[in-house]
């Protein structure tokens, strides 16, 4: 192996995943500013933002997952100049995401009672109940915009959703200002008021995405007159084949993180408000990871469409060893500043709340050491999941996440996570095996299926 054949590549994946980490990185923004400027009232609010949140994650999961099946066949039709398929892909892409965006709101909406009965500290519960009514709605308008940013990022336009992203940040940190603080004469709402600034922001991003490509001469005829009812039973169906699975994949992950945010909450209030600060950190950097996912997988697409199988392995294993290497940058950081980090959270000017701050800085500087070792894992195997769905390969990696996640990873969570055994960090010690499983199994597929594809081409 002459690794120059993979490195030459970087410059090329980076240039193509580098807005998309950015865009990711600015969904991740909105809830890394929402939990800054809401810890700033307290513990029990952040807990309560990290509680509500949970429910989110795993709505999102859906939704995000789902929406990835448009990048493949987008970047296969564009690859062949096939611009029939390539509009009808995001075409139905949009339809199914605009559905499933409603009935998530639905399904976030009326589970709220669950909260009561997951056994969390009540007044986070009673905190958590507004916020989340506004959040949820908020689904709507974020699965239609992963519609155009997937059918986006397919087209290899993958700068559009990040200047549409960062906008909505932009608009999110205004809104939150003014109204969780009450601002220039705006009411003062606390938590509700994130709500309100992460709704507005959502639909900006979802009006700005559409008037950037409907004025761009690669993707304007794709984006304008949709004819939106006029559906074909065959394309809907390539679609829902390959979506359903990607949303189990993303949602397997996505619950296992959930279910550390709830395992934590049995532990009490600030080792939940830990657990999210920790998970809002590893969280960014597993954005970059993401970037260079969706890299994997366009390029993937385009090789695919090619017939170019052994172009295809090289340029995916050229992605998987940039991941690595940006992991261990990323996991030495934590590391070195796992007691530092946690501090940007919490006001240690608040002499009414220090105990509870103090707490819960110590709590997240423990898990950010966990954190800094599952980078590795948690790039990987999502680096390999781009590229196995750029294959249009996904119901064998499904089973594979729910094994890792869930037969081994959760089951490590409960045990090693009880408040007698190693509290919180037994409970990260659960997702790193999980991860870690991931990882492992993924590559051993990905390797199996292009071997198998250089041989019978």
């Amino acid at each position: 192996m002459v690794l120059s054949n993979y490195t030459k590549e970087f410059k090329y994946n980076w240039k193509l995943a580098a807005p998309v980490m950015l865009g990711m990185l600015g969904h991740t923004f909105v809830s890394f500013i929402d939990n800054i400027m809401v810890g700033q009232l307290g513990t029990a609010e952040l807990a309560a933002v990290s509680l509500g949140n949970s429910f989110m994650f795993i709505a999102m999961s859906l939704g995000i997952g789902f929406s990835t099946a448009i990048t493949p066949l987008v970047a296969e039709a564009d690859a062949a100049n096939d611009f029939k398929n390539g509009k009808s892909a995001f075409k139905h892409g949009l339809f199914l995401c605009t559905i499933l965006g409603i009935s998530l709101f639905l399904m976030v909406f009326f589970a709220k009672p669950l909260l009561y009965l997951m056994k969390q500290p009540i007044e986070v519960v009673e905190l958590a109940i507004p916020y989340l009514d506004l959040v949820a709605f908020s689904l709507i308008p974020l699965v239609v915009f992963q519609a155009f940013k997937q059918f986006s990022d397919g087209l290899s336009m993958t700068r559009y959703p990040m200047y549409a992203t960062l906008i909505a940040n932009i608009v999110n940190v205004v809104f939150n200002y003014l109204l969780i603080f009450g601002k220039f004469g705006f009411p003062e709402l606390g938590i509700v008021g994130a709500a309100y600034g992460t709704l507005i922001s959502r639909f900006v991003m979802v009006a700005f995405i559409w008037i950037l490509l409907s004025k761009k001469e690669k993707s304007k005829a794709f984006v304008t007159n949709i004819k939106f009812f006029v559906l074909d039973k065959l394309m809907l169906n390539k679609l829902i084949n390959l979506g359903t699975p990607s949303a189990m994949q993303m949602f397997f992950e996505v619950a296992i993180f959930t279910a550390a945010i709830w395992l934590s909450g049995l532990l009490g209030k600030n080792p939940q408000a830990a657990n999210q600060i920790a998970l809002n950190l590893s969280s960014m950097t597993f954005m970059v990871a993401m970037g260079l996912s969706v890299a994997a997988m366009v390029r993937v697409g385009n090789q695919k469409g090619l017939n170019n199988f052994l172009e295809l392995r090289r340029i995916a294993i050229s992605i998987f060893l940039l991941a690595t290497i940006l992991a261990i940058c990323f996991g030495i950081c934590f590391f070195l500043f796992h007691n530092h980090l946690p501090k940007l959270y919490v006001d240690y000017d608040d002499a009414v709340n220090l105990v509870d701050n103090t707490e819960v800085v110590s709590i997240a500087s423990t898990l950010l050491i966990a954190a800094a070792i599952f980078q590795i894992s948690d790039s990987v195997q999502v680096v390999v999941l781009g590229a196995l769905r750029g294959l249009q390969d996904v119901k064998i990696p499904t089973i594979i996440t729910f094994i890792s996640y869930w037969v081994i990873g959760f089951p490590i969570s409960y045990f090693l996570g009880k408040e007698e055994v190693y509290g919180s960090f037994g409970i990260w010690l659960g997702l790193l095996a999980g991860l870690t499983t991931a990882a492992i199994l993924l590559y051993i597929r990905f390797n199996y299926l292009t071997n198998k594809l250089i041989k019978t081409a």
